[in-house]
């Protein structure tokens, strides 16, 4: 799913289009493939501060999106690839964007017993003012990954336009854990699209947990769509 370092700015994307989308009755289906420096997910890293190769595919039919994305990861363990399977409805009301949808992750080679993969409901919501969109979004899971059992992720974000091609980008979150403990992280970073195909994005990303995989790093990455 969108889970680089260009989330941000391709949800907002996403979002602002679903009003022209809504309109179509033909599939639409776009690929993904990238890599970035650090495969980093709500502030820790996923690949043991390593690179990753991401890649992915949307279908999009109307208002209505399904999707498949694929990461490698690695957790210290047999574990590999990330797979997440996701679906939703993007709309309008009010003025504002949204979507709303399920996310399923799944992990391939993972031990047994490690109880990793886990499903999540989501809602977003984004508005436009000028060159300028803030958003945020909640994500709700009754069984999450690991130990931790029923976990929200709340998140804030906003993304500016200054010149064409060129986008910054913020995002603040908060996850709540009913094993682990709850904690905040933020991203800031610059996106810019080389061309129609090919985007770039490099990105700092930090916790308030004080630990290897969660102390502030900047991470880079390119895209190539088709």
């Amino acid at each position: 799913m969108m889970r680089t370092p260009f989330a941000c700015a391709a949800a907002v994307a996403a979002l602002l289009t679903a009003g022209a989308a809504s309109a179509q009755s033909t599939p639409e289906v776009a690929w993904n493939v990238g890599v970035v420096s650090d495969y980093v997910f709500r502030g820790y890293s996923q690949t043991l501060e390593d690179p990753a190769i991401q890649g992915g595919v949307d279908a999009t039919i109307g208002a209505i999106y399904v999707g498949a994305w694929a990461s490698n990861v690695d957790f210290g363990d047999d574990t590999n690839v990330e797979v997440d399977i996701y679906g939703g409805y993007r709309g309008e009301a009010a003025g504002f964007a949204f979507d709303v949808g399920v996310v399923g992750y799944g992990y391939v080679n993972a031990p047994d017993g490690a109880d990793y993969d886990y499903l999540e409901l989501k809602a977003a919501a984004y508005r436009a003012i000028g060159p300028a969109t803030f958003g945020a979004a909640v994500y709700w899971s009754p069984d999450f990954f690991g130990l931790d059992e029923e976990a929200t992720y709340v998140e804030a974000n906003a993304a500016f336009a200054p010149a064409a091609k060129l986008t910054l980008s913020v995002a603040i979150g908060h996850q709540s854990l009913d094993v682990n403990d709850d904690y905040a992280t933020w991203n800031v970073g610059i996106g810019y699209a080389v061309t129609e195909y090919v985007a770039i994005d490099v990105r700092y990303h930090d916790t308030d947990v004080d630990g290897p995989l969660s102390d502030g790093r900047a991470v880079a990455g390119i895209r190539f769509l088709f």
